[in-house]
């Protein structure tokens, strides 16, 4: 087991977990767990208790299943992929080996930011009006904070903001983060009136 992850004692105490072939009993293969984790957890890190049932031999030979809890730190800055081994903690089987268990890390959808590497993105709707005149927009944070971002340029497509810092944590630089990137969608009226459409004629045909 790696050095970032640690496990409960088995609740079995009359059997030997074998770490190693170097008994020269052949290694299974892994057994591969999915470990969903939230944007906020591989940001800050945390910590996960999975329970798990495996195949135990007894001290008759006999197979039984048994219940473990294991626990995996989960550290700032992992990414979907990464991968956390507990060696011998898989099933057993007679004449070889006990089989490692890897979780792999994978990453839930957030409703509001997205991952794009070491940053973040979010998206912010303006209507038209405010990205013409300028505006001030409440930005939030992946922590559950907020700023005020105070814009005075015109925003067109394309146009982004960037906050240094407040982007996923770096695995190995835990104290230093990413950006967040702001990415804004236009709201454009649905109807105007002849009025409507005449004044905004004669106020934007002289501003290109």
């Amino acid at each position: 087991m790696d050095s970032n992850s640690f496990h409960t004692l088995s609740k079995r105490t009359n059997s030997t977990i074998i770490y190693s072939n170097a008994n020269g009993l052949q290694k299974p293969p892994n057994m591969v767990k999915r470990l969903e984790c939230t944007l906020q957890e591989l940001c800050f890190g945390c910590i996960k208790k999975v329970n798990i049932k495996r195949d135990v031999l007894t001290g008759e030979g006999q197979i039984i299943q048994e219940e473990q809890v294991l626990t995996i730190k989960v550290k700032p800055g992992w990414k979907r992929g990464t991968k956390d081994t507990f060696e011998g903690m898989g099933n057993e089987t007679p004449g070889t080996c006990a089989a490692d268990i890897t979780f792999v890390i994978d990453e839930k959808q957030h409703p509001v930011f997205k991952r794009n590497g070491d940053d973040l993105e979010v998206t912010i709707e303006l209507p038209l009006v405010d990205a013409l005149t300028g505006c001030t927009l409440t930005v939030p944070y992946l922590d559950g904070e907020e700023s005020c971002l105070e814009i005075d340029d015109i925003i067109t497509p394309g146009y982004r903001k960037t906050i240094p810092g407040q982007g996923m944590s770096l695995p190995k630089q835990e104290e230093t983060r990413g950006n967040l990137n702001i990415k804004f969608s236009l709201q454009f009226p649905q109807h105007l009136t002849e009025e409507q459409r005449s004044e905004c004629f004669d106020i934007l045909q002289d501003s290109f």
